[in-house]
């Protein structure tokens, strides 16, 4: 098989878009503007084998890549444009910086909940928000192939230290994960952990793997490369390194999830990501997939009805389907939760029980992860009918509550409990000290 290389594209390299298609010196404008603020970038794949470039702005692969000037509000994009056109770059980064607080780049308390204290003091590019499962941020792997222009981790990607998780070099996490015997599940996350090199990413796993770590029964390692860069997993330089590494964690008893972000089922479609799909399963290893509903990219139930089918028909389990989270872009991109409701449904009544699986629509908020069940009518009320399908208080996950129905809602803030027994449910809990170990 020939080996394709992976050829990045950001900002300074908005003229390729010329070579693909007819783009006015205005749009390459708007486009970098946007980019001021919000991270870009696209790689040659994507670019040659995802997007229909005969159609591009009906493409859900252009919008799920490309900036769009909606993606601000009016009066932030005549800010950062004026800024660019005053040539003071000091007051250009005042300005974007500005804006990204305001686009609340660490929804859910994420700084403040969920990094673990070891010894008093925070543990760089952890976090533990359940009891069962931490979180991992490879520093190395804080990255993308290609960024998907709606992703929550969006303050990952814009260069500012202040808004980004990472692992430091002493790696602390290990540390603390030998002292919680209570973790079982590790995700390595980001980012994207398989844009490292394999020799990087085994300083991460081989640890992973010892006695002193044999309580973390199960590894996750979220992903976008089955859908951007498929060559990952079979021809990179260091793909059979990375297939090794892999294998060893399946060998050592440890259950290993690759945790696809997949969108669309366009994504594996292509023969790469066949060939990919098909030399992970070798080894043993367990795809699931999940993604959020985007409006423009996949906000219908055809498109998840054939994504399913589609990922049992190759061997992946559908996971999640998300709710677009309270961060970035979302304005440009979110759907209603009722018409979540009515995808997730209209989708999973199409298919077979293996493909039922899939869990949603969910939100991952600060205090769990919230389903929205179905709608249901109290005494002439008509009520969401909402459950945690996992929450920071155990004690939470699957008791049902309700709250009013609203059509313009898209994420819990735009909820109203049914009862004040419901209130606790959905109310923001106070900030407090992520879990200690001293």
């Amino acid at each position: 098989m020939a080996r394709k290389t992976l050829k990045l594209y950001g900002l300074q390299h908005l003229d390729i878009l010329r070579h693909y298609r007819d783009i006015s010196d205005r749009a390459l404008h708007e486009f970098s503007v946007v980019g001021k603020v919000l991270p870009f970038r696209v790689n040659n794949y994507v670019l040659d084998e995802l997007i229909d470039w005969s159609r591009p702005d009906e493409d859900p692969f252009y919008r799920l890549t490309m900036l769009d000037r909606r993606m601000l509000a009016t009066s932030d994009f005549d800010a950062v444009e004026r800024a660019m056109r005053n040539g003071a770059g000091a007051t250009l980064a005042d300005v974007a910086a500005a804006i990204r607080r305001r686009l609340n780049p660490h929804p859910a308390n994420q700084m403040t909940t969920n990094v673990p204290l070891l010894n008093g003091s925070g543990v760089s590019g952890l976090q533990h928000k359940y009891a069962e499962t931490c979180l991992v941020f490879p520093s190395s792997g804080q990255t993308c192939a290609a960024y998907c222009s709606f992703c929550f981790r969006w303050p990952q990607f814009v260069g500012d230290r202040s808004l980004r998780m990472a692992t430091d070099e002493s790696q602390r996490f290990v540390s603390y994960l030998r002292e919680h015997k209570d973790v079982t599940d590790v995700l390595l996350t980001g980012g994207d952990p398989l844009i490292m090199r394999a020799s990087v990413l085994r300083r991460y796993v081989e640890p992973l793997l010892g006695p002193e770590t044999a309580h973390v029964t199960t590894i996750r390692i979220g992903t976008k490369m089955l859908g951007f860069w498929p060559y990952r997993f079979t021809t990179d330089d260091d793909a059979d390194d990375l297939i090794r590494l892999l294998e060893e964690v399946v060998q050592s008893g440890r259950h290993l999830a690759i945790m696809m972000h997949i969108s669309h089922p366009r994504e594996l479609e292509t023969p790469a990501a066949r060939d990919a799909i098909r030399r992970l399963l070798a080894i043993g290893a367990v795809l699931r997939s999940q993604s959020p509903v985007v409006r423009g990219v996949n906000d219908d139930t055809q498109t998840w009805r054939e994504l399913w089918t589609s990922e049992v028909r190759q061997g992946i389990f559908p996971y999640y389907m998300f709710v677009l989270r309270d961060t970035g872009p979302r304005a440009f991109f979110e759907v209603p939760l009722s018409r979540a409701l009515d995808i997730y449904r209209g989708a999973v009544s199409q298919v077979s029980g293996l493909a039922r699986s899939a869990r949603g629509p969910i939100m991952s908020t600060d205090m769990g992860k919230i389903s929205v069940d179905g709608v249901a009518d109290f005494g002439g009320t008509r009520t969401f009918v909402l459950s945690y399908v996992q929450a920071r208080d155990a004690e939470w996950v699957k008791r049902p509550f309700f709250a009013r129905y609203d059509d313009t809602a898209t994420w819990v803030d735009g909820l109203q409990p049914l009862t004040a027994s419901d209130r606790m449910f959905l109310s923001r809990p106070e900030p407090r000290l992520a879990r200690a170990h001293h």
